[in-house]
């Protein structure tokens, strides 16, 4: 979880007033199923729904791929088991798609349409009336080119449509007693991949070993390991990357991420920045800002 977010123990009246809209909106739909990748967003939406309309009415799905970490497809069937939704597991092959793997900058609008694509005859053959993500109102400040993938296929986003921020899902899951309310955020392991740089099964395995090793340390809270070839920038939150830059411990973490099959290590000293990814787009001052590991003692 972000070190500066704040999240009240009881969410403010206005924000269960958008709760309430949330029930009535799957009501008035009597059916869903749900883009479900068990984050903090999806997990919600799917306990909402199966509040709304009980489990014969509801369908949590889940698209596997290489780019879809193995941690998170844990945390995913752990909570869809602690609270009772239904789920179902596809495998999706965006993976074999060359629009996908070339990694342009519109790549998860690939992804989204590779989903969406396996999504919408599922929901048809069952007899669900509509399909949802868990996009939020925040989501729309952001460059999203998946969302346009969702438009396109008919996927609703009821959590964007009533405004809910990131902020208002944390504290609603809070009283929930979701253990996902301060889950940090986790997108697809391809996100770590510069744009333009192919997005490969080896080099999604070389993030993901390096982030587990990581957290096999002891690092918590927001965590990405960035691909740049032979060399690893990580970035962390701040309170985490004040203790692992300390001198005494910049050596575990360049062996905690080589262990991965890097040679390089740095650490990016701005800290995590949801969006990095499209910020490196917009920035090419970034190598004055990162503490090479690589040969600390």
């Amino acid at each position: 979880m972000e070190a500066s977010l704040t999240v009240p123990e009881a969410p403010a009246p206005n924000v269960l007033d958008k709760e309430a809209l949330l029930v009535a909106w799957f009501r008035a739909r009597e059916s869903v199923l749900i883009g479900f990748s068990g984050g903090v967003d999806s997990a919600y939406l799917a306990c909402v729904a199966l509040e709304a309309l009980g489990a014969d009415h509801v369908l949590a799905v889940i698209g596997r791929s290489a780019s879809f970490p193995q941690e998170q497809w844990a945390r995913a069937r752990q909570v869809a088991d602690q609270f009772g939704v239904p789920v179902l597991e596809l495998d999706t092959d965006e993976m074999n798609d060359p629009q996908y793997a070339a990694n342009p900058v519109n790549r998860c609008y690939y992804c989204k349409t590779e989903l969406w694509s396996k999504l919408v005859p599922v929901a048809a053959a069952r007899g669900l009336a509509v399909i949802v993500d868990g996009s939020n109102f925040d989501d729309l400040a952001d460059y999203r080119p998946g969302a346009r993938a969702g438009l396109e296929q008919g996927v609703a986003s009821p959590l964007a449509e009533l405004r809910f921020t990131k902020d208002d899902i944390r504290a609603l899951s809070r009283a929930r007693d979701m253990p996902t309310w301060s889950q940090p955020s986790s997108p697809c392991l391809s996100s770590r991949l510069p744009y333009g740089i192919d997005v490969t099964p080896l080099r999604l395995r070389k993030v993901e070993q390096g982030e587990r090793a990581l957290r096999t340390l002891g690092v918590t809270g927001n965590l990405r390991v960035r691909y740049h070839g032979d060399t690893a920038r990580v970035e962390m939150d701040t309170d985490q990357l004040n203790h692992w830059s300390a001198i005494a411990r910049r050596g575990a973490v360049r062996e905690a991420v080589r262990s991965a099959g890097f040679t390089r290590v740095e650490l990016d000293l701005r800290g995590f920045r949801s969006g990095g990814l499209n910020d490196l787009v917009r920035d090419e001052r970034v190598d004055a800002c990162v503490l090479d590991l690589t040969e600390t003692d």
